[in-house]
């Protein structure tokens, strides 16, 4: 996300990346406006010409919406924002809905100052303009999923299969054939990544270092590494941001770090560790000032109909300050998200067990 105007109730965006449509989707609600260039149909231009109906011209102009409603899905090049028309040339009062894609500029503007909340997800988006997206490689034998990592998400891409279908135990395979499989799949991946974009190697066994062999062999430059994982596909993948297999290479990408803490989360909560969940438990931490990390979805973040202890769950984070806690805002464009979801979606990592 780049940022080109920053007030306390006006912020000038220019959409970037994939990940800057999730944050916008996010910072775009209800009771917000957001302008942007759009068309609309001019009825005035309408009649007769020659004997024939004349449609009516579309007209580019500034178009400022107040917010309704949003529409986004994980990884898609685009975002819906619906609301009316607060200002433009004309139809002042109907509906219009803007679709914001990648190098877009758009306008929000609060009637109050930002939270700090938005802020906060504004900052992450901005650093991680400066982080690339990176390849991943789940190689086994007879198949290779290819995975991109974002710095929100985890993407899944190709698959090839020695195949084209499922795994038989019971046929072998001759090393010309595997040598054919890996060769076409190099052709495949040449073509599909930028050259500039990092490949992560991973699976078990020596497949992936075969595969990172013959790569160079072929004059491959971009950065490679292989990286040993006791699982294949998806599983294999979030090993590796589980467990920071990729060591700095993805040390400061917030799905790493959310990944890493949930898994933190998940193995307190199987020992009766210092961890808090669901809304009393929560409250009652944060109360007696526990909470350490406290983690949430920008979703429940938002939601003006979720309630805890009486109070939107934003104005009660607002609390978290107050105690010296830390806030992360989770995707769930990714595993361990989906997970958090599927707990209600916020936990909270303590200073001690309750």
């Amino acid at each position: 996300m780049k940022i080109l105007k920053r007030e306390p109730t006006k912020w000038r965006l220019r959409i970037e990346s994939e990940d800057d449509l999730w944050t916008l989707s996010h910072l775009a609600r209800p009771g917000l406006s957001i302008g942007m260039l759009g068309e609309r149909r001019d009825q005035t231009t309408t009649g007769e010409e020659g004997g024939r109906a004349k449609v009516a011209e579309r007209k580019k102009m500034w178009i400022r919406l107040k917010i309704a409603t949003t529409e986004y899905q994980a990884f898609s090049e685009l975002l819906r924002v619906h609301g009316l028309i607060e200002e433009a040339q004309f139809d002042v009062g109907l509906h219009h809905t803007h679709i914001v894609e990648l190098r877009n500029d758009v306008e929000l503007t609060a009637i109050h100052a930002f939270s700090q909340a938005d802020y906060e997800l504004l900052r992450q988006s901005e650093k991680a303009a400066q982080q690339t997206n990176i390849a991943l490689a789940m190689v086994e034998t007879d198949e290779i999923v290819l995975f991109y990592i974002t710095p929100r998400g985890l993407k899944e891409g190709a698959t090839w299969t020695m195949r084209g279908g499922g795994k038989r135990g019971d046929l072998k395979q001759s090393s010309g054939i595997a040598a054919t499989f890996r060769s076409n799949v190099i052709k495949a991946v040449t073509a599909t990544l930028d050259e500039s974009t990092p490949l992560l190697l991973c699976g078990p066994g020596h497949p992936r270092d075969v595969l990172l062999s013959d790569m160079k062999a072929l004059g491959h430059t971009r950065f490679m590494k292989s990286i040993a994982t006791s699982m294949a596909g998806r599983a294999g993948a979030n090993e590796l941001l589980r467990e920071g297999l990729a060591g700095d290479l993805l040390s400061e990408y917030a799905i790493s770090k959310e990944t890493s803490l949930l898994d933190e989360a998940w193995t307190r909560l199987s020992t009766n560790g210092a961890v808090a969940y669901g809304p009393e438990a929560l409250a009652k931490a944060m109360d007696e000032g526990a909470i350490e990390v406290f983690l949430i979805t920008a979703d429940l973040l938002r939601n003006q109909d979720q309630r805890i202890n009486g109070k939107t769950w934003a104005i009660w984070a607002e609390g978290l300050a107050d105690i010296g806690a830390t806030m992360i805002q989770c995707s769930v464009d990714h595993d361990a998200g989906q997970q958090l979801v599927g707990m209600g979606g916020a936990i909270a990592l303590l200073r001690y067990a309750m």
